[in-house]
Protein backbone atom coordinates (compact mmCIF):
# COMPACT_ATOMS: atom_id res chain seq x y z
CA UNK A 1 0.00 0.00 0.00
CA UNK A 2 1.45 3.36 -1.10
CA UNK A 3 -1.52 5.71 -1.04
CA UNK A 4 -4.69 6.16 0.97
CA UNK A 5 -7.62 8.45 1.72
CA UNK A 6 -9.92 8.87 4.68
CA UNK A 7 -13.27 7.23 4.04
CA UNK A 8 -14.18 7.80 7.69
CA UNK A 9 -15.36 11.00 9.35
CA UNK A 10 -12.15 11.37 11.37
CA UNK A 11 -8.97 9.28 11.60
CA UNK A 12 -6.49 9.88 14.46
CA UNK A 13 -2.91 10.55 13.36
CA UNK A 14 -0.60 9.28 16.10
CA UNK A 15 3.01 9.92 17.05
CA UNK A 16 3.84 6.21 17.30
CA UNK A 17 2.20 3.00 15.99
CA UNK A 18 0.00 2.34 19.01
CA UNK A 19 -3.52 3.16 20.17
CA UNK A 20 -1.93 4.43 23.39
CA UNK A 21 0.28 6.87 21.53
CA UNK A 22 -0.31 10.61 21.53
CA UNK A 23 -2.67 11.89 18.82
CA UNK A 24 -0.80 14.68 17.04
CA UNK A 25 -3.41 15.48 14.39
CA UNK A 26 -6.41 14.09 12.53
CA UNK A 27 -7.24 13.18 8.95
CA UNK A 28 -10.76 14.26 8.01
CA UNK A 29 -12.97 12.60 5.43
CA UNK A 30 -11.67 12.95 1.88
CA UNK A 31 -8.15 13.98 2.86
CA UNK A 32 -5.49 11.89 1.14
CA UNK A 33 -2.03 10.76 2.21
CA UNK A 34 1.05 8.83 1.13
CA UNK A 35 2.03 5.64 2.95
CA UNK A 36 5.77 5.26 3.62
CA UNK A 37 5.98 2.33 5.99
CA UNK A 38 3.84 -0.48 7.41
CA UNK A 39 4.43 -1.98 10.85
CA UNK A 40 2.25 -4.36 12.88
CA UNK A 41 -1.02 -3.17 11.37
CA UNK A 42 -0.01 0.49 11.32
CA UNK A 43 1.01 2.80 8.48
CA UNK A 44 3.35 5.77 8.66
CA UNK A 45 1.90 8.43 6.40
CA UNK A 46 2.38 11.98 5.18
CA UNK A 47 -0.81 14.02 5.15
CA UNK A 48 -1.39 15.42 1.67
CA UNK A 49 -2.93 18.68 2.87
CA UNK A 50 -0.32 19.93 5.30
CA UNK A 51 2.61 17.50 5.12
CA UNK A 52 2.10 16.30 8.69
CA UNK A 53 3.58 12.86 9.40
CA UNK A 54 2.30 10.20 11.76
CA UNK A 55 0.88 6.72 12.16
CA UNK A 56 -2.62 5.54 11.18
CA UNK A 57 -4.31 2.27 12.05
CA UNK A 58 -4.32 0.35 8.78
CA UNK A 59 -7.92 -0.80 9.37
CA UNK A 60 -9.06 2.81 9.03
CA UNK A 61 -7.48 3.42 5.63
CA UNK A 62 -9.29 3.41 2.32
CA UNK A 63 -6.56 2.33 -0.09
CA UNK A 64 -6.00 4.19 -3.35
CA UNK A 65 -4.16 2.94 -6.41
CA UNK A 66 -1.48 5.25 -7.77
CA UNK A 67 -3.80 6.24 -10.61
CA UNK A 68 -6.69 6.97 -8.22
CA UNK A 69 -4.38 8.90 -5.87
CA UNK A 70 -3.17 11.26 -8.58
CA UNK A 71 -6.70 11.69 -9.85
CA UNK A 72 -7.64 12.91 -6.36
CA UNK A 73 -4.55 15.16 -6.20
CA UNK A 74 -5.11 16.71 -9.63
CA UNK A 75 -8.92 16.98 -9.62
CA UNK A 76 -10.86 19.92 -8.16
CA UNK A 77 -12.26 19.49 -4.68
CA UNK A 78 -14.80 21.22 -2.48
CA UNK A 79 -14.86 21.58 1.32
CA UNK A 80 -17.78 20.84 3.64
CA UNK A 81 -18.81 23.88 5.71
CA UNK A 82 -21.62 22.31 7.76
CA UNK A 83 -20.51 21.43 11.29
CA UNK A 84 -22.03 17.98 10.68
CA UNK A 85 -23.55 16.57 7.51
CA UNK A 86 -25.19 13.22 6.79
CA UNK A 87 -24.68 12.04 3.22
CA UNK A 88 -26.70 9.14 1.82
CA UNK A 89 -24.63 6.23 0.51
CA UNK A 90 -27.53 4.01 -0.51
CA UNK A 91 -31.03 3.18 0.77
CA UNK A 92 -29.67 1.72 4.01
CA UNK A 93 -26.37 3.46 4.70
CA UNK A 94 -25.30 7.03 5.39
CA UNK A 95 -21.98 8.78 5.81
CA UNK A 96 -21.31 11.45 8.44
CA UNK A 97 -18.76 14.13 7.62
CA UNK A 98 -17.69 17.21 9.56
CA UNK A 99 -16.75 20.77 8.66
CA UNK A 100 -13.42 20.96 6.88
CA UNK A 101 -13.83 17.57 5.20
CA UNK A 102 -12.62 17.40 1.62
CA UNK A 103 -15.03 16.46 -1.16
CA UNK A 104 -12.60 14.98 -3.71
CA UNK A 105 -13.04 14.74 -7.48
CA UNK A 106 -15.72 17.42 -7.25
CA UNK A 107 -18.28 17.76 -10.04
CA UNK A 108 -19.68 21.27 -9.49
CA UNK A 109 -22.66 21.07 -11.82
CA UNK A 110 -23.90 17.84 -10.26
CA UNK A 111 -22.74 18.65 -6.71
CA UNK A 112 -21.14 15.21 -6.62
CA UNK A 113 -17.82 13.90 -5.39
CA UNK A 114 -16.20 10.50 -5.49
CA UNK A 115 -13.79 8.24 -3.61
CA UNK A 116 -12.53 5.42 -5.81
CA UNK A 117 -15.67 4.23 -7.61
CA UNK A 118 -18.11 5.44 -4.96
CA UNK A 119 -20.03 8.55 -5.98
CA UNK A 120 -21.76 10.73 -3.38
CA UNK A 121 -24.30 13.53 -3.69
CA UNK A 122 -23.54 16.58 -1.55
CA UNK A 123 -26.77 17.86 0.01
CA UNK A 124 -25.39 20.43 2.44
CA UNK A 125 -23.23 23.55 2.43
CA UNK A 126 -19.75 23.67 0.94
CA UNK A 127 -17.16 25.96 -0.58
CA UNK A 128 -15.73 25.33 -4.01
CA UNK A 129 -14.40 28.78 -4.75
CA UNK A 130 -13.27 31.54 -2.40
CA UNK A 131 -16.20 33.26 -0.59
CA UNK A 132 -17.08 36.75 -1.78
CA UNK A 133 -16.45 38.23 1.68
CA UNK A 134 -13.64 36.06 3.05
CA UNK A 135 -13.35 37.85 6.40
CA UNK A 136 -17.06 37.66 7.14
CA UNK A 137 -17.06 33.98 6.16
CA UNK A 138 -14.09 33.16 8.45
CA UNK A 139 -15.79 34.71 11.47
CA UNK A 140 -19.12 33.09 10.64
CA UNK A 141 -17.51 29.64 10.47
CA UNK A 142 -15.33 30.17 13.54
CA UNK A 143 -18.36 31.12 15.66
CA UNK A 144 -19.97 27.80 14.73
CA UNK A 145 -17.24 26.10 16.80
CA UNK A 146 -18.11 28.09 19.94
CA UNK A 147 -17.86 25.84 23.04
CA UNK A 148 -16.34 22.91 21.11
CA UNK A 149 -13.97 21.22 23.61
CA UNK A 150 -10.21 21.63 23.30
CA UNK A 151 -8.51 18.46 22.09
CA UNK A 152 -4.77 18.17 21.54
CA UNK A 153 -4.31 17.23 17.88
CA UNK A 154 -7.99 17.84 17.11
CA UNK A 155 -9.24 19.31 13.82
CA UNK A 156 -12.97 18.61 14.13
CA UNK A 157 -16.13 20.01 15.79
CA UNK A 158 -15.92 17.15 18.29
CA UNK A 159 -12.63 18.46 19.66
CA UNK A 160 -10.08 20.91 18.29
CA UNK A 161 -6.82 22.57 19.30
CA UNK A 162 -5.83 26.19 18.69
CA UNK A 163 -3.96 25.73 15.41
CA UNK A 164 -6.42 23.07 14.24
CA UNK A 165 -9.15 25.71 14.54
CA UNK A 166 -7.29 28.30 12.49
CA UNK A 167 -6.21 25.76 9.86
CA UNK A 168 -9.67 24.27 9.38
CA UNK A 169 -11.46 27.63 9.30
CA UNK A 170 -8.99 28.93 6.72
CA UNK A 171 -9.35 25.69 4.75
CA UNK A 172 -13.10 26.29 4.52
CA UNK A 173 -12.31 29.77 3.18
CA UNK A 174 -10.04 28.30 0.50
CA UNK A 175 -6.78 29.36 2.17
CA UNK A 176 -4.23 26.61 2.87
CA UNK A 177 -2.05 27.11 5.94
CA UNK A 178 0.21 24.71 7.89
CA UNK A 179 -0.90 22.59 10.83
CA UNK A 180 0.99 24.11 13.78
CA UNK A 181 0.97 27.65 15.20
CA UNK A 182 4.78 27.66 15.06
CA UNK A 183 4.50 27.15 11.29
CA UNK A 184 1.53 29.44 10.69
CA UNK A 185 3.33 32.38 12.28
CA UNK A 186 5.76 32.55 9.34
CA UNK A 187 2.97 33.43 6.91
CA UNK A 188 1.42 36.78 6.10
CA UNK A 189 2.29 40.36 6.95
CA UNK A 190 2.91 41.45 10.54
CA UNK A 191 1.30 44.52 12.06
CA UNK A 192 1.88 46.08 15.44
CA UNK A 193 -1.35 47.42 16.92
CA UNK A 194 -4.62 45.68 17.74
CA UNK A 195 -6.37 48.77 16.40
CA UNK A 196 -5.08 47.81 12.93
CA UNK A 197 -6.62 44.33 13.11
CA UNK A 198 -9.41 43.22 10.81
CA UNK A 199 -11.75 40.26 11.34
CA UNK A 200 -10.02 37.05 10.29
CA UNK A 201 -6.47 38.18 11.06
CA UNK A 202 -4.43 35.83 13.24
CA UNK A 203 -2.74 36.60 16.57
CA UNK A 204 0.13 34.49 17.91
CA UNK A 205 1.28 34.09 21.49
CA UNK A 206 4.52 32.82 23.02
CA UNK A 207 5.82 31.33 26.26
CA UNK A 208 8.67 32.42 28.51
CA UNK A 209 11.19 30.80 26.17
CA UNK A 210 9.85 32.78 23.23
CA UNK A 211 8.29 29.78 21.48
CA UNK A 212 4.95 30.24 19.70
CA UNK A 213 2.45 28.16 21.68
CA UNK A 214 -0.96 29.57 20.79
CA UNK A 215 -2.92 31.17 17.95
CA UNK A 216 -6.38 32.67 17.59
CA UNK A 217 -8.62 34.46 15.10
CA UNK A 218 -9.21 38.15 15.72
CA UNK A 219 -12.90 38.98 15.47
CA UNK A 220 -13.41 42.59 16.35
CA UNK A 221 -10.66 44.94 17.42
CA UNK A 222 -10.73 43.74 21.02
CA UNK A 223 -12.14 40.22 20.65
CA UNK A 224 -10.48 36.92 19.73
CA UNK A 225 -11.87 33.47 18.95
CA UNK A 226 -9.51 30.73 20.10
CA UNK A 227 -9.37 27.20 21.52
CA UNK A 228 -8.19 27.08 25.12
CA UNK A 229 -10.10 24.58 27.23
CA UNK A 230 -12.84 25.09 24.68
CA UNK A 231 -13.42 27.35 21.72
CA UNK A 232 -14.15 30.65 23.38
CA UNK A 233 -14.28 34.40 22.87
CA UNK A 234 -12.02 36.58 24.99
CA UNK A 235 -10.64 40.10 24.97
CA UNK A 236 -7.31 40.79 23.26
CA UNK A 237 -4.94 43.74 23.41
CA UNK A 238 -1.25 44.45 22.85
CA UNK A 239 -0.37 42.51 25.99
CA UNK A 240 -2.24 39.33 25.08
CA UNK A 241 -5.49 37.48 25.73
CA UNK A 242 -7.52 38.63 28.71
CA UNK A 243 -9.78 35.81 29.89
CA UNK A 244 -13.23 37.26 30.49
CA UNK A 245 -14.04 34.62 33.12
CA UNK A 246 -10.89 34.61 35.26
CA UNK A 247 -10.19 38.33 34.68
CA UNK A 248 -6.54 37.50 34.03
CA UNK A 249 -4.21 37.39 31.05
CA UNK A 250 -3.91 33.80 29.81
CA UNK A 251 -1.57 34.22 26.81
CA UNK A 252 1.20 36.72 26.04
CA UNK A 253 1.03 38.49 22.67
CA UNK A 254 3.92 37.91 20.27
CA UNK A 255 2.73 39.10 16.86
CA UNK A 256 -0.36 39.64 14.73
CA UNK A 257 -0.43 38.55 11.10
CA UNK A 258 -2.57 39.38 8.09
CA UNK A 259 -2.89 36.44 5.68
CA UNK A 260 -5.84 37.79 3.69
CA UNK A 261 -4.90 40.14 0.88
CA UNK A 262 -6.67 43.51 1.03
CA UNK A 263 -9.34 44.16 -1.57
CA UNK A 264 -8.42 46.42 -4.44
Amino acid sequence: MNYGISGLSIIPLRKDPSERSEMTSQVLFGEHFEVHEQFMGWCRVTHGYDGYEGWIDQKMITELSERAYYKVVNSPSAVCTDIFNIIPVDEERTLMIVAGSTLPCWRPYKKEFSVNRDVYQMTGNFTYQAPIDVRKFIIQQALMYFNVPYLWGGRSPMGIDCSGLTQIIYKQAGIQIPRDASQQVHLGTAFSFVEEAQPGDLAFFDNEEGNIVHVGIIWEKNKIIHSSGKVRIDNVDQFGIFNVETKRYSHKMRVMKRLIEPEE
